[in-house]
C-alpha cells in the first residue's frame, strides 16, 4: 500500500478495473461511501452539511457522499457548480441516484453548515482556475467549517502539489486506493489536512501492473536490503567510513556525521583532517578515529587504505577550489561517496565539472543538497532541471544528470534514483530544520553505505530514520539530539523488521 499514483496512473487504475468487470459506478459508490464515513466522524455533534459537487467524477463522489449522509439523517445541502445536463457517465449516474434538490453554487449557504465537503474539482486539474470556479474556492475557504475534501482539495494540481489560482484549504481529505504525490507535496500536503486512503476495490495486482517508480518513503521500501547485524559479524565486515573534516575552526559538522555514521552501524569510522583540525577532533570523538589527511593530496595517501570504502564530503570544509579537488581525489580513489553542504556549493556554475569526476567512479553517488544547494547546482542546467514544476520530476532529471541518487531535502523530501525510482518522505516534524540536522543526516546515509546498502535505499532509509529521530527527540531539539535518539529508533525498526534470531 505504499506506492503514490500519479492520476494518470489512478485512472488507468479504474480503466483496468472496470475492464476485469467492476461496474464504475461500484467504485463511485464506494467512493462516496468512504466520503460519507469520514464526514460523520468529522463533523460529530453537528448536522448540516454542505456538499459542492463539480462536473466530473469528483462531483460524482459528492452526489453518492451526500445521499448517504442524507439517509442517515444529516440536513444536507448540494449545490453543483454547472450544469446537471452536462453529467455524464458514472457521475450521471449518480446524480440521478440523489432524492434532493440540486442548488446553483451560492456562498451564501456555506456560513450557515457544520461542515463542507469539497467534491468540485479532483487531482486531474490541469488548469488554473480563474472566474466563478476561483470565487467557490474562495468561498468554501472563507466560511470557517471544516472541509472534507474529495480525492484532493479543488485547486491543488495532483502532480506537483502546487496551487493552480486558488485551491482549498481542507482539514480531512479523503482520497481512494493509493495517495497521490499531491498529498505528499508542498503545498498541497498543508492543503489536504489529515488523509484517509480508502480501499475501494481496485487490486493491488492492477496497481502493481502499472509499474510505477513513485514510492512514500517507508521501511517496507527499503528493509529488504538493510545491513542488519549478524551473530557472526564484526568491526571489519561494516565499512570503515571516512568523514572529511573542515578546518580547525569548523569541525563541528564533521563530529555531528561521524558519530551518526557510527550510531547507524558503520563498523569504524575515521575523520580525515588537516595537521591543525587534528587536536580539536581528537578531544571530542571518542569511538571515531581521527587521522591527519592535509587536502586532497592527503586524502588520496588515506584511501590508499583499501578497507576505507565510503567517504563523505561536504560538512564544514568551505567552499571553493580546494573542496572541489578533494571530490574529486575521492572520485578517483573509487570509494562510495556521499557528497553534502560545501562539497555541493563547490561546483555552482560548475556542473559540467562535477558529472566529469564523478564519472571517474564506477559506483553510485549520493547528493543531499536543500533547495538552495540544488537550485545553485543547477542553475546551468535549468531547461533541463529547473524548469519542472513537480519537485519529483525536477529531482529524478538531476539524478539521471548525475548519474547519482539525489536526495532534496525539506518538509518533502524526494529521494531518486538515476533508473527514475523515487521516494517522498513525509515524517520529519517542522523542528528538524535546524543547524546541523543535514550533518547528521549525511553521516546517516554515509553509515549505511559503508556496510554495503544500496544507494537509493540506503538514502531512503536514513532520511527516514533521520526524521524519526527527531520526532522521538521532540520539540526543541537541536542536531546533537538526533544522534543519540536514533538509537531507539533503531530498536524499534530492528524488533518491527529484522531478522528472527
Amino acid at each position: 500500500m505504499h506506492e503514490v499514483l500519479t492520476p494518470q496512473e489512478m485512472s488507468e487504475a479504474d480503466r483496468l478495473t472496470i475492464a476485469a468487470g467492476t461496474p464504475g459506478i461500484d467504485l463511485m459508490e464506494r467512493a462516496g461511501a468512504a466520503v460519507a464515513r469520514v464526514a460523520v466522524d468529522v463533523i460529530r455533534n453537528g448536522r448540516r452539511i454542505a456538499v459542492a459537487c463539480g462536473p466530473g467524477n469528483n462531483g460524482g463522489d459528492g452526489f453518492v457522499a451526500a445521499r448517504i449522509l442524507r439517509e442517515q439523517g444529516f440536513d444536507v445541502r448540494l449545490a453543483l457548480f454547472g450544469s446537471r445536463e452536462k453529467l455524464d457517465g458514472d457521475a450521471a449516474i449518480a446524480a440521478s441516484r440523489w432524492r434532493g434538490e440540486i442548488e446553483a453554487f451560492d456562498a451564501r449557504y456555506l456560513t450557515a453548515c457544520d461542515l463542507i465537503i469539497d467534491a468540485l474539482f479532483g487531482a486531474g486539474l490541469s488548469r488554473d482556475l480563474s472566474g466563478e470556479a476561483k470565487r467557490a474556492v474562495e468561498a468554501i475557504n472563507a466560511a470557517g467549517a471544516p472541509v472534507v475534501a474529495v480525492d484532493l482539495p479543488s485547486g491543488i494540481d495532483g502532480v506537483s502539489g502546487q496551487g493552480k489560482g486558488a485551491a482549498v484549504r481542507a482539514t480531512h481529505t479523503v482520497t481512494f486506493c493509493r495517495m497521490k504525490p499531491a498529498h505528499l507535496l508542498m503545498p498541497g500536503r498543508i492543503h489536504s489536512g489529515k488523509i484517509t486512503v480508502a480501499d475501494i476495490g481496485i487490486p493491488d495486482r492492477i496497481v502493481q501492473a502499472l509499474g510505477g517508480k513513485l514510492w512514500l518513503n517507508t521501511p517496507n521500501a527499503w528493509t529488504g536490503t538493510y545491513p542488519w547485524p549478524a551473530l557472526d559479524g564484526h568491526k571489519y565486515k561494516r565499512g570503515h567510513a571516512v568523514v572529511v573534516s573542515g578546518p580547525a575552526h569548523a569541525t563541528g559538522a564533521a563530529r555531528l556525521a561521524a558519530r551518526a555514521a557510527l550510531r547507524s552501524g558503520a563498523g569504524l569510522v575515521t575523520v580525515a583532517a588537516s595537521k591543525a583540525a587534528v587536536p580539536v577532533l581528537s578531544a571530542s570523538l571518542e569511538a571515531a578515529m581521527v587521522r591527519e589527511a592535509q587536502g586532497a593530496a592527503g586524502l588520496r595517501k588515506l584511501l590508499t587504505d583499501e578497507r576505507m570504502n565510503a567517504v563523505l564530503l561536504g560538512p564544514g570544509s568551505g567552499v571553493g577550489k580546494a573542496t572541489m579537488a578533494v571530490v574529486e581525489a575521492a572520485a578517483k580513489a573509487g570509494r562510495l561517496l556521499v557528497i553534502d553542504a560545501d562539497a555541493i556549493s563547490s561546483f555552482s556554475g560548475s556542473l559540467s565539472k562535477l558529472i566529469n569526476i564523478l564519472k571517474y567512479n564506477n559506483k553510485i553517488p549520493i547528493l543531499t543538497p536543500h533547495d538552495g544547494e540544488f537550485a545553485k547546482l543547477f542553475a546551468s542546467d535549468s531547461a533541463q532541471v529547473l524548469a519542472v514544476e513537480s519537485k519529483v520530476e525536477r529531482v529524478r532529471r538531476a539524478a539521471k544528470r548525475l548519474g547519482a541518487v539525489v536526495v532534496l531535502k525539506g518538509p518533502d523530501t524526494v529521494i531518486a534514483s538515476p533508473d527514475g525510482r523515487a521516494a517522498i518522505s513525509n515524517n520529519a516534524p517542522p523542528w528538524l530544520a535546524t543547524a546541523g540536522a543535514g550533518d547528521v543526516l549525511a553521516g546517516i546515509v554515509l553509515g549505511l553505505v559503508a556496510q554495503g546498502m544500496p544507494a537509493f535505499e540506503a538514502a531512503g532509509a536514513a532520511v527516514w530514520l533521520h526524521g524519526e529521530a527527531a520526532n522521538l527527540a521532540g520539540f526543541g531539539m537541536t542536531a546533537e539530539d538526533i544522534e543519540p535518539a536514533l538509537r531507539n529508533v533503531l530498536a524499534r525498526l530492528y524488533a518491527d523488521f529484522g531478522p528472527s534470531r
